[in-house]
């Protein structure tokens, strides 16, 4: 007989989940592209600017484009919002966002370091961050023979995060939630020549660093396990295309090893890189500068 972990949270906490919940099931029912288009625009205008997204999104926005109008702002801010809901939704259909990335290949300056890599069995750790849909590369390499583990940071919502974690362990190899006992599952696999991804772009403790011209918390944790075990770490995004369903993947150069501060100011160069580009792609909706 098992038994199951009573969740905790607030009431707000439940009662958000319980929407979403109901909001994904209905969604689920319906053809993918539609499914996707619509999550997106009721991230965008419901969802969003009901629980303080849109709003967060502006926020930080304007904090860093301090000259841009309020028009530009709101706008960036909803189309960052659709792209979280779009992002959520491809993650609960895992299977056929897989099938839908069927076509896409590849790029970038990091696919050979990344072959030498697994032929000799050294550790590699991906690095991303919450850009486009983080999880469109793993699909991709995964495609291509790879088995990628990862870790990740727990939702603070305990009860949204209890299903939506689920997305990311029902395919590809072990992930691990953050933690000390998880951060030691993952070192392990990794030793033993495996391949995981992480995280490295929201506030945790760490070192005070640049990020897109602000000095933001930032977890050295990526550097850190790599310098220890010799992994090597590359960057990797997955790039929404203008259609909204559709993706580039970009694996790009490994990271130069240095300390971990270094190689975090590096990190953070190349997602500022992505961001320029496609703003309106990253997740603003998270308390990056605290």
């Amino acid at each position: 007989m098992t038994t199951q972990t009573a969740l905790t949270g607030t009431k707000a906490d439940w009662l958000a989940d319980r929407a979403l919940r109901g909001l994904i099931s209905t969604l689920m029912r319906l053809p993918y592209d539609t499914r996707v288009t619509m999550m997106g625009s009721a991230l965008r205008r419901a969802i969003g600017p009901l629980t303080g997204y849109r709003k967060r999104a502006e926020d930080n926005l304007a904090f860093i484009y301090p000259d841009m109008g309020a028009i530009d702002l709101r706008q960036l801010a909803e189309n960052c919002c659709d792209n979280f809901g779009r992002t959520i939704i491809e993650n609960y259909s895992w299977q056929e966002f897989s099938e839908r990335l069927a076509n896409t290949h590849a790029t970038g300056d990091g696919l050979v370091p990344l072959s030498e890599a697994v032929k000799v069995q050294r550790p590699v750790i991906f690095v991303t961050a919450h850009f486009g849909n983080h999880e469109a590369p793993r699909h991709v390499l995964t495609r291509m023979g790879h088995t990628i583990g990862g870790l990740y940071r727990p939702m603070q919502n305990a009860y949204f995060n209890d299903h939506y974690a689920k997305t990311m362990t029902s395919w590809g190899g072990p992930v691990f939630p953050q933690g000390r006992r998880g951060t030691m599952g993952f070192v392990r696999h990794l030793r033993s020549g495996g391949l995981g991804t992480l995280l490295y772009d929201v506030s945790a403790p760490g070192a005070r660093l640049p990020f897109l011209g602000q000095p933001a918390r930032t977890s050295l944790s990526a550097a850190e396990i790599a310098l220890k075990i010799d992994a090597v770490v590359i960057p990797y995004f997955g790039i929404r295309q203008q259609d909204g369903l559709s993706f580039q993947v970009e694996v790009e150069r490994p990271v130069v090893p240095a300390t971990p501060e270094k190689m975090m100011l590096e990190m953070n160069a190349r997602l500022e890189a992505q961001v320029t580009r496609n703003p309106a792609q990253w997740f603003w909706v998270h308390r990056r500068w605290k």
